[in-house]
């Protein structure tokens, strides 16, 4: 089979290949374009999530295809340990460990930690908004993908200084891994991703010779370290943030985006979440399932792995179609109807499962509920702009919006104060 991420249906419609792939109940296949096996059924992905002795997450962040020579002896110089989405038991284990202590990972904790962040941020781009009464913006720079940037920011103590910086960094890691660049962006995109992880390791070693005293995520791991190399080497740490930088906002960022189409494409779901803002967890949850910012995963097969009645080999790449399991008609109910009243939603993979399940879930959930009740209220005649159609930038893991210009309709809207919002957060240097 040809699976073409890159180009046609899959760059305006992905899910119309995910539905002839579901069509066929075999659930498990080989795509010839990218020479690797791709896994579409829920139980077959919810399996590989969870059974990390068959599938490995060694060549995760690998890229997807041969790099150029050039390229490639700047990715070989990449030397960050793994840690988190490349790491397998034992360091994942470790590692884990120490990330759960350092990083709030369920509601409670995030509210505490980094709930007062959030609404600050949202209200700071909110308030942005607001100030361009009439004008048509696009809403992926100007708050989905800002939103969790400034955030995941804010939580690491990184200055403000660097956002530009760090989301060309972020971005081109996306391209380089999970896209298709030609030889010569290969290089461009090489050189900036060594540049990031060099920036983590100066990061890191600068909140070291300050004491690491702050109640930012670097100065927490590095208490947790304890000068402890069997707990968390430097480096460690250095690769979580390098992988916080990335996952902390760009699958957020895709979440906001996929919520703002759905919702303002269809102006009833807008309204009633502006109407009555208990409506807006729920609706979170559907756009989890219907849209995910990360529809496709890597593994690689640690032995000879039977799905169904397909058998795939050792050593082989595997691409878990999250967004093809998250439309299994056999887990839920008309599958390709977007119904944030549906009972099973939860049921969906857009966190991955198992050792894996990703650790910033509840930062993305707080995020996304406090963005979408805050604008709905704030502007609850928000609109696409006329003749919008949706266009996927092309990338095998990463399902990102281009754009998404809409009309800033106010009304007689006047935004109040938020009783939670904290005072600006002062940024080391």
């Amino acid at each position: 089979m040809q699976l073409n991420p890159f180009a046609g249906t899959y760059l305006t419609d992905p899910a119309a290949t995910w539905r002839e792939l579901l069509d066929d109940s075999v659930g498990v296949h080989y795509a010839d374009d990218l020479g690797m096996w791709v896994i579409t059924k829920h139980e077959y992905v919810r399996r590989a999530f969870g059974d990390a002795g068959s599938f490995s997450n060694a060549l995760t962040l690998a890229p997807v295809y041969e790099p150029c020579p050039e390229a490639m002896s700047l990715i070989l110089k990449i030397d960050a340990p793994p840690t988190t989405a490349a790491a397998d038991a034992p360091v994942h284990t470790r590692t884990r460990q120490a990330l759960r202590a350092t990083f709030a990972n369920t509601a409670g904790r995030v509210e505490e930690q980094y709930g007062a962040i959030v609404r600050r941020r949202v209200d700071e781009l909110v308030a942005g908004l607001l100030a361009q009464r009439g004008e048509l913006v696009d809403l992926v720079p100007a708050f989905a993908a800002e939103l969790p940037l400034l955030v995941v920011l804010d939580i690491l103590g990184v200055p403000e200084r660097d956002v530009v910086r760090i989301k060309g960094w972020a971005d081109g890691q996306i391209a380089l891994i999970w896209g298709q660049p030609d030889p010569a962006e290969q290089v461009r995109l090489a050189e900036g991703l060594l540049e990031f992880w060099r920036y983590c390791l100066r990061l890191v070693a600068r909140r070291e010779r300050e004491g690491h005293r702050g109640d930012d995520y670097i100065s927490r791991a590095l208490r947790h370290r304890g000068g402890d190399d069997r707990v968390l080497t430097e480096a460690e740490v250095a690769s979580i943030a390098f992988n916080l930088l990335v996952a902390g906002h760009e699958t957020t960022a895709g979440l906001l985006a996929h919520g703002l189409h759905q919702g303002l494409s269809q102006p009833a779901r807008w309204q009633a979440m502006a109407d009555d803002p208990s409506t807006v967890p729920a609706f979170v949850e559907e756009t989890l399932r219907f849209g995910p910012a990360i529809d496709g995963w890597l593994r690689l097969t640690r032995r000879d792995v039977t799905l169904g009645t397909v058998t795939i080999p050792a050593g082989q790449r595997c691409l878990l179609l999250v967004g093809a399991a998250n439309r299994d008609a056999v887990v839920f109910s008309d599958p390709d109807r977007f119904d944030p009243h549906r009972t099973e939603g939860k049921d969906h993979l857009s966190f991955g499962y198992g050792p894996h399940f990703c650790i910033g879930a509840a930062l993305a959930r707080l995020e996304a509920r406090v963005a979408f009740t805050r604008l709905a209220a704030a502007i609850p005649r928000l609109r696409l702009a006329p003749g919008y159609a949706s266009l996927y930038k092309p990338n095998v893991a990463f399902r990102a919006h281009r754009a998404l210009p809409a009309i800033i309709d106010i009304g007689s809207t006047v935004l109040e104060p938020h009783p939670l919002v904290s005072p600006p957060i002062a940024h080391a240097a």
